[in-house]
């Protein structure tokens, strides 16, 4: 949104022009586009409401330049108005008193025209400035809050690595290091947060899922021969619906890293995030390894604690999911209303 404070050409040409020259500029420029529409509208229509242009050029004067840029086009667009249109053409001069008083008149509201303008002027200043303070206020305290939940998640990531490292069961490390991982997946949807979107309370999943995979190629040790890709259409989601996809694909991820490719050192797991053209999202994640033929269709809650994880997190996420898995590989794919 266009701040209030933009239009004050002032405050913006002060390091260039003192304030009064750019006050009399804009108070002649409004006073001329005035002129130039008078012309048109007396090759229309010659001498009527030969001062209905005076208080628009006072106005945009005002709003622009302030109280005195609106005194300038006033002065210049009252006199070139009663010097050659009213009630003598070419002439200062009143047939009667009736002319005298309308240009009095004309003064006058010109003056409360300024002081109104110029009123609502500085109210909108000032309104900007207490909202621009505010805005300093809340970035602040999220940069302090995001500060204070990085500290959290660290924390949290810690004693994981330090319970995992004190541990020689290998089905507790596993364990230990899975629970890390969505710890992780959670805190990248937290940071990314504060970045990438100018919509509060949104994630960008095109950034979100990158660092994402990123971090899970590296921290599931995949072998030279076994990729990670990740392709996404630039969106943003709701930050709770975000995490829960998060979480979807770092199951099925780790899911596909560890039984997709046995006995075999070559292979591509695949993560695509798509806009759909009637609203909302489709998230995939596909390989090409040995499939599960055995346990085609939707995970069910025989399936263990992956799986039914899996149904958890795309039910908070609000999205539905489908499997189809055979000999080529192995594809789930969570279909997801806007």
């Amino acid at each position: 949104m266009t701040r209030v404070s933009d239009f004050d050409l002032c405050e913006r040409l002060a390091p260039i022009f003192p304030i009064w020259m750019t006050q009399v500029g804009v108070g002649l420029v409004c006073a001329g586009a005035a002129w130039l529409v008078r012309l048109f509208f007396d090759l229309v229509a010659g001498g009527a409401a030969p001062f209905a242009l005076v208080y628009p050029a006072i106005m945009l004067a005002t709003l622009f330049g302030r109280a005195f840029a609106g005194s300038v086009a006033a002065s210049v667009m009252i006199a070139y108005t009663w010097y050659y249109l009213y009630p003598v053409r070419n002439s200062f001069r009143f047939e009667d008193a009736t002319g005298a008083f309308a240009v009095a008149i004309v003064i006058v509201t010109a003056l409360i025209t300024i002081l109104i303008a110029e009123t609502f002027r500085r109210i909108a200043h000032q309104a900007t400035r207490e909202r621009d303070r505010q805005i300093a206020d809340r970035d602040l305290f999220l940069a302090e809050f995001d500060h204070r939940m990085k500290n959290n998640f660290a924390i949290v990531a810690g004693l994981l690595d330090l319970q995992k490292r004190r541990t020689t069961d290998p089905g507790t490390v596993e364990a230990l290091a899975t629970a890390q991982m969505r710890v992780d997946s959670i805190a990248r949807a937290h940071r990314h947060l504060y970045r990438g979107t100018d919509q509060p309370g949104m994630v960008e999943m095109r950034d979100y899922l990158g660092d994402l995979c990123a971090a899970l190629a590296e921290s599931l040790f995949l072998p030279g021969g076994i990729s990670l890709a990740c392709d996404s259409d630039a969106a943003a989601v709701p930050r709770d619906r975000a995490v829960s996809i998060g979480l979807v694909v770092n199951e099925l991820v780790t899911n596909a890293a560890k039984h997709a490719f046995p006995d075999r050192d070559r292979g591509t797991i695949t993560v695509t995030f798509r806009n759909r053209p009637e609203g909302g999202w489709t998230l995939t994640v596909a390989d090409d390894g040995a499939g599960m033929p055995d346990r085609a269709g939707a995970p069910g809650p025989d399936h263990g604690l992956g799986s039914r994880l899996v149904e958890a997190f795309a039910r908070q996420a609000g999205g539905t999911i489908a499997t189809d898995s055979d000999t080529t590989g192995t594809r789930v794919a969570m279909t997801l209303a806007a």
